[in-house]
Order: C-alpha cells, then sequence, then structure tokens
C-alpha cells in the first residue's frame, strides 16, 4: 500500500509529465556548469541561482559536500562536459550543529550495534565554521585529481 507521499509524488510527476515540453534539450547542461550545494528542504536551487532547466547539473547533498559529490563531479566533468564547478554552502545548515561523535552516538542509540558496525568509522564530515568549510572543500577539489586542472572551481 502506498502512502501519502508516495501517492502525491505519482500525482504531481503525472501531472509535470503531460505539461513537460522541453524533452528536446540535450544531455550535457547548456552552460557547461555543475552546483554543488546543500539537500536542504529549505533551498530551491534553480529559484535561488536562477539556473534554468538545463543549464546546469545541481548535485545536492548533506552539506553541500564536495566529497560526497565527487563521483557526480566526475560524470559531470568528463562524461558529460560540464567546465566549471560552484560550491554553494549556506548559513543555518545543520550540518554546523554536530560533531562526528554525536551523529555516531545517534545511530547507535537509534540503530544499535548492527547500524552502528554498519557506519563505523563513516565520516559524516560536519563542519563548525561556514567560511572554513567552504575553502576546504574547495581546496579539495582544486587538489583532487579527479577533475581536471581546467576545470574553474568557485565556493561561497
Amino acid at each position: 500500500m502506498a502512502t501519502p507521499v508516495q501517492d502525491n509524488l505519482v500525482r504531481k510527476n503525472a501531472q509535470y509529465a503531460s505539461n513537460f515540453t522541453d524533452g528536446s534539450l540535450e544531455l550535457p547542461p547548456a552552460k557547461r556548469y555543475a552546483v554543488v550545494t546543500c539537500m536542504d528542504a529549505r533551498i530551491d536551487p534553480a529559484a535561488a541561482f536562477g539556473i534554468p532547466l538545463g543549464d546546469a547539473h545541481v548535485i545536492r547533498n548533506a552539506g553541500g559536500n564536495a566529497r560526497d559529490a565527487l563521483r557526480s563531479l566526475v560524470i559531470s566533468e568528463l562524461l558529460l562536459g560540464t567546465e566549471e564547478i560552484l560550491l554553494v554552502k549556506h548559513t543555518d545548515c545543520g550540518m554546523l550543529t554536530f560533531t562526528n561523535e554525536d551523529a555516531h552516538a545517534v545511530v547507535k542509540q537509534t540503530l544499535g550495534n548492527d547500524g552502528q558496525k554498519e557506519l563505523e568509522g563513516l565520516d559524516f564530515q560536519p563542519f563548525p565554521d561556514l567560511e572554513q568549510g567552504v575553502n576546504d572543500d574547495v581546496q579539495f577539489l582544486k587538489d583532487s585529481r579527479a577533475i581536471p586542472d581546467t576545470v574553474t572551481v568557485s565556493g561561497w
């Protein structure tokens, strides 16, 4: 049995698909850039950054984390021809509010020893300072051998 959230998703997708007229857009992004940003539900990257459909890859994860985004960035850059990466973090990010130790304690408390064992050693990659978090991730991408030197990397 589907949940109300699933029912809504299916219904809204059917509406979207029935009115979709941009199927002729090329697979590679038209403006040849990728944005890495946070998965925070309060952020609509297309609206917040003025990205029309088809112009860019938007890669979202907890904290707009470059390390988590690396696989997608390699695909974006090497297979789909993007030439620029913009990393955008934001104020009031949840990743500013906890440490790895806090996250592991919640995992153990909520999921027990099996859950803790499966995630043992996982770096949740929180960051205590927003600006430093941006700088660290930009430097990670610039230093990565998986991102060509010809790719422009910037961050906010």
